[in-house]
Order: C-alpha cells, then structure tokens, then sequence
C-alpha cells in the first residue's frame, strides 16, 4: 500500500519501464454525493515497451469540484488484472 504524494512519485519513477502505452477499451461514469462529484471507471490494456503482450487493467477514480470550476483526483484505484 503506497500512500501520499512523494511515496507515489517514488514507486513510479522507480518502476523498471520508461515507455507504456494505454489502451483504452471502456469508460463509465456517474454522479456522486450532493457536493457534484463524479466516479469515473475505465478498462483497458497497458503495453510497456518491448514486451510482446499486453497487460488489462482497471481503475476507477474519484473526481472533486473546485470552487474554481475544475475538478482534482479525489481517490483514484489502479488494479493490473492478470490473468
């Protein structure tokens, strides 16, 4: 469990890939709670550079209004489904 912002920005720059290509095969979304948030789920297939298949993956993120009018990642999930 990776938690907070430099812990995250360390796992990814330490991962042993530099080139991936997202696939994106669905995208659901839908409204949540009164303070107009947004769920938004997407599948798909990730392919890291030299590798000969692909790998599906899954994530769902939580989108936040701004008082601005933009919108900031709230919660997000990320999932590699091997199979």
């Amino acid at each position: 469990k990776i938690q907070g912002v430099q812990s995250i920005v360390a796992k990814l720059t330490s991962l042993p890939f530099q080139q991936c290509k997202h696939n994106i095969s669905t995208v659901d979304c839908q409204p949540s709670g009164p303070a107009s948030g947004m769920l938004v789920f997407v599948s798909g297939n990730l392919q890291l550079a030299g590798e000969e298949h692909a790998l599906k993956f899954s994530q769902m993120f939580h989108l936040m209004p701004t008082p601005q009018g933009s919108f900031y990642v709230f919660n997000d999930i990320f999932r590699l489904n091997y199979s």
